[in-house]
């Protein structure tokens, strides 16, 4: 895989805080605002109780301990006892409903991110490696669900009681207050400094992260080319270099929370001991009590143990952000290939299909893919597209199939230009068959079935038969709910083959698209192939690109591309008469004596 392809880690910089991403988090929980509200009501009570123990410490030393009055201890310790089976109970509710609402928000997350990405156009795709957008899904969603689910109970908890804690520090005593609070600023300044490289320390972990699912993934798919060419030690070291990589943007990002938390506590520790010093002279001059001083240390501590664990939570909030910052990076971006506001539904098409003065490229810095294509293909001809590798005519099919739009030019099917038409319904009465053949994991019925969910076994049965993979299918124990595994792992690649055949067959299109769809099969499930043709290609037009020109011989017209242009074009029997470029090309395939009787 090559270093391209892997994520870039930032340089140290310093980036404000993503508001609109942090607001925008936010606006998933708007669905299940009532439940929030309920959960801060319930946080605002055991805070509320919870803010009253000291008073009731103070009550207990100046009246009851000072003043001798052994009811008044034992009313506040039932007090007290009642106020913490009253928080147990509040937290219990609180965390239910917190873990209950931010399951929902992250099941509404990946299932709008799944969602979006099904309908971006396939340009999104290109160049980007399976693992880094599996990351996104997975991963990413998941550092917003720890936020959520164990985060956001501290942050919204910590953030009321801190407001309260405030509220009556400074009610009680404003001298003590502001001595308490005077070593905030200096925190608050200090944790602003090391804010952005948290930031993108942080940012780095979730990218080194998605490096190593990338590289995981690609080197489990292709885990026979590995082995066949020997690389496993390179394998290893190169995942050795991002594992690594992992680890030291980890490490750095914790090495800068190894000085936030620290320095809260010492902070915290300064305030304390200014308040002690400050209230025990006010003691001495008989302007407080003990009881009074201890209730007030009481809060302060209290007002201190927000303050770390929303320090502690912070990193998990800068992880969240980070991945919030990539998943959004997603959902913002708009697929190529929409609908217009007119599109026409079309029911039924006959299979005409033209080109006119198409330019195409697939990128606007790269040079055109195909230039000035012009042809007409009647409804039921069958064309064949032949020409060196790299010479066009896979886009001729990603045009035709709308994957991508041209830049110059139209492609029409029944004379709708096809960005007038909706896209679901033309691809509806279209049929791809690609050298590469793709199953599912599932059984073989479902995999015949996957372009047409309603048809019945009889009909899966029909057409298996058709394009002969009943044979092999009749022979396997449990037939055609035979497992096939992931990407059809449990079959022969001429068997994924025929099953890609069946799938197309059972949609019954109108155009049917062969892309180098027998190249990657052996001779004999070839010839298998070839005698299921024709009630494949029978009735329907047929757009047939051949690396093997044994394949395509009866074609109605062979067009022949090379450099993005159509070079020649007819018949097999006029194309080699000619001398031109297809008969060097079909001579120099069967070289040496091998070619066909009569050629």
């Amino acid at each position: 895989m090559p270093d391209a392809q892997y994520e870039k880690l930032d340089e140290v910089e310093k980036l404000p805080f993503n508001y609109g991403h942090f607001r925008r988090l936010l606006g998933y929980a708007r669905p299940y605002r009532r439940k929030l509200l309920l959960v801060t009501a319930v946080i605002t009570i055991s805070t509320i109780l919870r803010l009253t123990e000291p008073y009731l410490l103070r009550t207990m030393v100046d009246i009851g301990i000072t003043g001798r009055q052994p009811r008044v201890i034992t009313q506040m310790a039932l007090l007290w006892l009642l106020f913490q089976a009253i928080g147990g109970l509040a937290g219990y509710v609180r965390i239910r409903i917190l873990n209950d609402t931010g399951t929902g928000i992250i099941y509404d997350l990946r299932r709008e991110l799944f969602d979006h990405m099904q309908w971006l156009s396939l340009r999104f795709y290109d160049g980007r490696p399976v693992g880094s957008m599996m990351s996104r899904v997975t991963n990413d969603v998941e550092a917003i669900n720890n936020l959520i689910n164990s985060g956001l109970v501290t942050i919204v908890s910590q953030s009321v009681s801190l407001i309260g804690i405030v509220v009556v520090m400074f009610v009680l005593n404003p001298r003590l207050a502001f001595m308490a609070f005077l070593v905030v600023p200096p925190m608050v300044f200090a944790i602003a400094r090391l804010r952005p490289r948290m930031e993108t320390g942080w940012r780095n972990v979730r990218k080194a992260n998605s490096n190593i699912t990338a590289n995981l993934n690609e080197s489990i798919t292709g885990i026979r080319v590995s082995q066949s060419f020997c690389r496993e030690g390179e394998n290893i070291r190169r995942f050795d270099e991002l594992n690594d990589s992992y680890y030291r943007t980890f490490m750095q990002a914790i090495r800068i929370e190894w000085l936030v938390w620290p320095m809260a506590d010492v902070f915290g520790v300064v305030g304390t001991g200014l308040v002690v010093m400050t209230g025990a002279r006010m003691v001495m001059q008989d302007v407080l009590t003990v009881g009074y001083v201890l209730a007030f240390i009481d809060y302060l501590w209290r007002f201190w143990e927000p303050i770390n664990a929303i320090s502690r939570v912070y990193s998990r909030v800068l992880s969240a952000m980070a991945s919030a910052e990539r998943i959004f990076e997603y959902l913002d971006t708009k697929p190529e290939v929409l609908d217009s506001p007119n599109a026409v539904e079309v029911d039924d098409i006959t299979g005409g299909v033209q080109f006119e003065d198409v330019c195409f490229r697939y990128d606007e810095d790269e040079p055109y893919v195909l230039r000035d294509i012009d042809l007409t293909v009647e409804p039921g001809q069958t064309i064949a597209i032949v020409g060196p590798t790299g010479a066009g005519k896979t886009s001729i099919i990603n045009l035709l199939m709308r994957f991508y739009d041209p830049q110059e030019g139209r492609v029409l099917v029944d004379g709708h230009d096809l960005r007038d038409v909706a896209l679901a319904s033309i691809r509806r009465r279209m049929a791809l068959v690609l050298q590469e053949s793709f199953l599912f994991s599932g059984t073989i019925a479902e995999n015949i079935r996957y372009g047409s969910p309603d048809a019945t076994m009889e009909d899966v049965i029909a057409v298996a038969k058709a394009v002969k993979v009943h044979d092999f299918v009749a022979k396997l124990q449990d037939g055609y709910e035979h497992q096939v595994e992931e990407r059809g792992g449990r079959l022969s690649v001429g068997q994924r083959q025929l099953i890609s055949f069946a799938r197309a067959l059972l949609r019954d299109p109108r155009i049917l698209i062969l892309d180098e769809a027998t190249s990657s099969v052996d001779t004999q499930t070839e010839a298998t192939i070839q005698e299921a043709m024709h009630t494949l290609l029978r009735d329907r037009t047929a757009i047939i690109i051949a690396h093997r020109l044994s394949t395509i011989r009866r074609a109605d017209c062979i067009l022949v591309i090379e450099d993005g242009r159509i070079v020649e074009r007819g018949a097999h029997a006029e194309l080699m008469a000619s001398g031109g470029p297809y008969s060097q090309l079909y001579r120099r395939q069967f070289a040496a004596g091998a070619l066909p009787a009569g050629e």
